[in-house]
């Protein structure tokens, strides 16, 4: 595997100081002197120089524009802001250290960092975390496609949620955001023909996050999962680019219906926590679903829709038209006070 395991001898790691300023190389190999990997977990990763990326400046939201070059090197930045900002919570928190280097600074791409965070949160006694770090790194590095999505869907966290302190926060901790990378893995085993493949993946996703998207499903990129738990996705679904979902988000089926039968999201929509959008209907782009709402039929573009059933804020003839994406203001709220009186 990956990630370092501590021998048993007696010399152990030099121990952190609190007091200094940043993690140099040479605490990085003092580090990996002390390691005693696995000799069978070892895998040899050699450095991927990664295609350029078009998102936007993170100054302003990731809306993806596959026309703009201007941000390639900001892109290619990422990696090594991820990498800044773990040394610097290793200032702040030395008794994380190991975990840092081993998940992070010990790593020479992301792709290599997040083959090894997803094999080791997806593991278990009878598939190794070596086993999966080789099947996630080979798709992972042979696809620069779903890197690029992977480092979209990463600033689309850090800019739409305000408990995202850093990027590498993300990287590590937020499951919405491990789970959708480990879809796309899944979704590309599922696409060569590798179906069984892709299914365990979905289960150990299902059981170590509780989000199960069936690997078949299309997703595109700026993607937020946004806390995730139950949300569940069916095989036929399609989500466009930079659109928002809360927890509780079913996009399923109405029944035994077979072949083409789940949900289409278009691009920058907000679906709210514990919607359950049914059938093969169209959410247009730029539509807002308000909370706790069942949606059965289609939903025009930059209109809100609430209520179980669900209906349109404004009325079918005379939608109220939002005049922001609502995917990247998250604004969850507006125009449905005016909906309802109703006040607790």
């Amino acid at each position: 595997m990956a990630t370092c395991v501590h021998s048993s001898r007696r010399e152990s790691p030099p121990q952190t100081k609190p007091n200094r300023t940043r993690v140099d190389d040479h605490v990085i190999q003092n580090y990996v002197k002390y390691c005693r990997p696995n000799s069978a977990d070892i895998v040899s990763c050699v450095h991927i120089s990664e295609k350029k990326s078009n998102a936007l400046h993170t100054c302003a939201p990731t809306v993806l524009d596959d026309g703009n070059a201007n941000h390639e090197e900001d892109v290619d930045n990422l990696w090594q802001v991820m990498k800044d900002e773990a040394r610097s919570d290793i200032d702040q928190e030395p008794i994380l250290s190991n975990y840092y280097l081993s998940s992070v600074l010990l790593h020479d791409s992301m792709e290599s960092a997040l083959a090894n965070h997803l094999a080791m949160k997806l593991s278990n006694s009878s598939l190794p975390s070596g086993t999966l770090y080789d099947l996630f790194l080979g798709v992972l590095t042979e696809n620069q496609d779903i890197m690029r999505a992977v480092k979209d869907d990463l600033r689309a966290v850090k800019e739409r949620d305000p408990a995202c302190i850093s990027y590498v926060h993300c990287f590590l901790n937020f499951k919405g955001y491990l789970a959708c990378q480990a879809h796309r893995v899944a979704h590309k085993l599922w696409l060569t023909g590798r179906k069984i493949l892709a299914l365990l993946i979905q289960n150990r996703v299902s059981e170590a996050f509780a989000v199960d998207i069936h690997p078949g499903v299309k997703i595109g990129r700026g993607i937020l999962l946004d806390h995730a738990t139950g949300v569940v996705i069916g095989e036929t679904a399609i989500i466009g680019n930079n659109v928002s979902i809360l927890h509780n988000v079913t996009l399923g089926g109405t029944g035994k219906v077979s072949g083409d039968r789940h949900p289409k999201i278009g691009d920058g929509v907000l679906i709210g926590a514990g919607t359950c959008v049914l059938g093969n209907v169209r959410i247009e782009d730029g539509a807002k679903i308000g909370a706790g709402s069942v949606v059965l039929k289609q939903v025009p573009a930059r209109t809100t829709a609430v209520g179980n059933p669900a209906k349109l804020i404004g009325g079918i003839e005379n939608p109220i038209k939002l005049d922001k994406l609502p995917s990247l203001t998250m604004d969850h709220t507006s125009h449905i006070s005016e909906w309802s009186d109703y006040v607790i």
